[in-house]
C-alpha cells in the first residue's frame, strides 16, 4: 500500500513537473527606430499577437517602437550575447558580420517584392543566414519585410548621379551602404534615424535616401523640398533575434515565432505599397516637388561600382542567378 501510495505521488510530481514545461513562458523584446505610425510598427504588432495566440500567451513579444531600446548597432550586439531581444535590421548591418549578405542592400539588387520575397529561396542566402547564427549569435527570423524603394531626399533637383556631387547624404554606419551612395554620386555620413531631421536643420547633412512613408512619419518634409525617384534600393528589412534564445524555444514555438513572421511580413509588405501612394500624395500636397524624370540608366550603371569596390560582385551575381534573376 505504502508502494502504491509512493509511485502515485511520483507520478503526480511527474505530471506536475511536465505541466510547469509545457507553460514556460518566453519573452522577446523586439526594438525598431521607426515611429508608432510606420507600417511596420503596426505589423510587428500584429506579428506579436498571432505568436501569442498560437502558443496560447507563453511566447510574448513586446514591441518597442522609436528605437525606445537603443541604438540598432548597440542591440544587435546585445543580441549576440544571449539577450532575449529582437531587432528590425537590414543586410546592411548584417553584411559587418557576414559580408556577402550585404548585397541584399546593394544598389538595384532587387526589383520587384516577388523578388526579394524568393530570396529565400537561394542556397547562398540560406547558408549565409547559418553563418550568422552559428558563428556570430544572430538567427534571422525571416527576411518579407519589405520597406518599398529608397530615393533621394534633397533640397535641390537630382536627375543624374552628377548631380549629386559635393551632397552629404545621411545613411546607416554599414559599409555597402557607404558605398552604395558614394557609388551613386553623394558623400555618405553616417547618422541614427532619430537624427536626421536636426542633422537637416543644422545643416549637418543635405539630404537623405529614404522611403515616402519615412518622410512623412518623420515630417522631414519640413526639412527636404525634393523627393527624387531614383529608387536605388528596395529595402528587405530582417528580423533578427537571439540564435541561442531562439534555439532554447519548444519547437512549436519555433515555427510560431518564424511563421507568423513571415505572414506578418508580407501582409505589412502589401500595405507599404499603399502607404507609399498616400505618402507621396500627402507629400506633394504638403508642397514637396517629385522629380521623376531621373536618368535610371546612369544611376544603375554608377552603382555597380559598390559591389567591386566591396569585392561582392561575384556574389551578388551568383544570388542573382539562383533567382533567376
Amino acid at each position: 500500500m505504502k508502494g502504491m501510495k509512493l509511485a502515485a505521488a511520483a507520478l503526480a510530481a511527474s505530471l506536475l513537473a511536465g505541466t510547469s514545461v509545457l507553460a514556460q513562458e518566453y519573452t522577446l523584446r523586439f526594438n525598431h527606430v521607426l515611429g508608432p505610425s510606420e507600417p511596420f510598427h503596426e505589423g510587428f504588432l500584429k506579428w506579436a499577437e498571432r505568436v501569442a495566440e498560437r502558443t496560447n500567451g507563453n511566447l510574448q513579444i513586446e514591441v518597442f517602437h522609436s528605437a525606445q531600446l537603443g541604438v540598432e548597432e548597440d542591440i544587435i550586439e546585445q543580441i549576440r550575447q544571449g539577450a532575449n531581444i529582437g531587432q528590425n535590421t537590414d543586410a546592411a548591418r548584417l553584411g559587418n558580420y557576414v559580408p556577402g549578405i550585404a548585397v541584399v542592400n546593394g544598389p538595384y539588387f532587387v526589383s520587384t517584392i516577388e523578388e526579394a520575397y524568393a530570396l529565400a529561396d537561394s542556397p547562398t542566402m540560406q547558408g549565409w543566414q547559418t553563418e550568422l547564427a552559428e558563428q556570430h549569435g544572430l538567427k534571422v527570423v525571416c527576411f518579407d519585410w519589405v520597406q518599398g524603394f529608397r530615393h533621394f531626399f534633397t533640397n535641390k533637383p537630382i536627375r543624374t548621379p552628377e548631380d549629386l556631387a559635393g551632397l552629404r547624404i545621411r545613411t546607416p554606419p554599414a559599409p555597402i551602404w557607404q558605398e552604395s551612395i558614394r557609388a551613386l554620386g553623394a558623400e555618405p555620413t553616417a547618422m541614427n534615424f532619430t537624427d536626421i531631421y536636426p542633422g537637416l536643420q543644422q545643416r549637418a547633412v543635405d539630404g537623405a535616401e529614404l522611403v515616402y512613408p519615412n518622410i512623412t512619419a518623420a515630417n522631414l518634409n519640413e526639412v527636404l523640398d525634393y523627393a527624387n525617384e531614383t529608387a536605388h534600393i528596395l529595402l528587405v528589412n530582417f528580423q533578427v533575434v537571439s540564435s541561442q534564445w531562439f534555439d532554447n524555444l519548444p519547437q512549436d514555438y519555433q515555427t510560431a515565432l518564424v511563421e507568423e513572421c513571415r505572414a506578418a511580413g508580407q501582409e505589412t509588405s502589401e500595405v507599404i505599397r499603399q502607404a507609399t501612394e498616400e505618402a507621396k500624395a500627402t507629400l506633394v500636397e504638403q508642397g514637396m516637388t517629385v522629380i521623376e524624370d531621373v536618368d535610371m540608366d546612369a544611376f544603375r550603371a554608377a552603382g555597380e561600382k559598390a559591389y567591386e569596390v566591396l569585392g561582392i560582385l561575384d556574389a551578388k551575381n551568383k544570388v542573382h542567378a539562383e533567382i533567376g534573376k
